[in-house]
């Protein structure tokens, strides 16, 4: 399947799950729900992958939480590195399995987002880790007033997410996760009264600014964003080298609470493990939080120009 053919896929499906909430979700909150349930389905995909370490005769999601071989010191070290726990019962595939007879689906979720945050607690990941599903709120009145309304509402939600097929993540054509955020920020952000272009850089010119940040370099040690939104721009540099030549990883800071979310999560969807990239939360200008250490070696930047300044001149 080639890139267009990939991302008008992408895009049928996405308005597939639109029509199935319709009317009880606003657009500008829906987008949060379907990047939250693709990032739940990737990193469930993601983890339960990395035990089973290419062994086509184990698999995961048909382990008990209380198998044998998921003792202490297994969890330890899975923690230590992905940066998170998932248990079997609490991988997409299984939830999804009863989602539309679950009518405690939206706790359920809840709980199980919850616990994965949690498990990275007193790691080095769990900076990178807690937060992430803030704005996958399962337990909102935006969704329906009862539980089971919520439920219904968000087994079609993940009913649509699990029905995309590209195969594996890393051999799309298309940066799945960042087409589907462009996608529904350009769609819905006017709707919404906001500016798209506060929280993303379109790739083909987060391509051009990455290509011009790194031309002439063959090694990168650390590449930084001041203002990286969604991190579009960090995401480009990675794919302009092999991914052991950025060494230290990825830095940059966002304002925007939800966006520094979304930063956190494209991380982890492109495979870059939580000890890889330091994104931080606040205003560059008023509160930098990079500017110690090593300095970088490439800056890429799109930042929010039109936006008013709020500082004492």
């Amino acid at each position: 399947m080639t890139g267009i053919q990939q991302r008008a896929e992408l895009q049928r499906r996405i308005w597939q799950i639109a029509n199935d909430v319709r009317g009880s979700v606003d657009g500008w909150d829906f987008k949060q729900y379907v990047l939250g349930a693709l990032f739940y389905r990737f990193i469930s995909e993601n983890f339960a992958a990395y035990i089973e370490g290419g062994d086509e005769s184990i698999d995961y999601a048909s382990f008990s939480d209380g198998d044998p071989r998921l003792s202490a010191e297994i969890k330890d070290d899975m923690i230590k590195q992905k940066g998170y726990f998932i248990y079997p019962s609490q991988l997409f595939c299984n939830i999804m399995a009863n989602a539309n007879n679950n009518d405690d689906l939206n706790t359920d979720l809840d709980k199980i987002f919850k616990a994965i945050e949690s498990s990275a607690n007193g790691y080095e990941s769990e900076r990178d880790i807690k937060g992430l599903f803030a704005d996958f709120d399962t337990t909102s009145n935006r969704l329906g007033n009862t539980v089971a309304e919520k439920s219904k509402r968000l087994a079609a939600v993940l009913k649509g997410v699990a029905d995309l097929d590209f195969g594996k993540f890393e051999d799309n054509q298309i940066d799945l996760f960042g087409d589907a955020y462009e996608f529904l920020i350009s769609n819905y952000a006017a709707n919404a009264g906001k500016s798209g272009g506060e929280f993303f850089t379109p790739q083909h010119v987060s391509k051009l600014i990455a290509k011009l940040a790194t031309y002439g370099q063959t090694r990168i040690n650390k590449i930084y964003d001041p203002a990286c939104g969604s991190g579009s721009l960090l995401l480009q540099a990675k794919k302009q080298f092999d991914e052991h030549m950025i060494e230290e990883g990825f830095f940059g800071q966002e304002i925007n609470h939800t966006t520094y979310n979304l930063a956190r999560m494209n991380m982890f969807l492109h495979n870059i493990n939580y000890d890889k990239f330091h994104i931080e939360l606040g205003d560059t200008l008023l509160n930098p939080k990079l500017k110690d250490g090593k300095p970088f070696d490439a800056i890429v930047s799109n930042p929010p120009y039109s936006v008013k300044w709020m500082g004492s001149d």
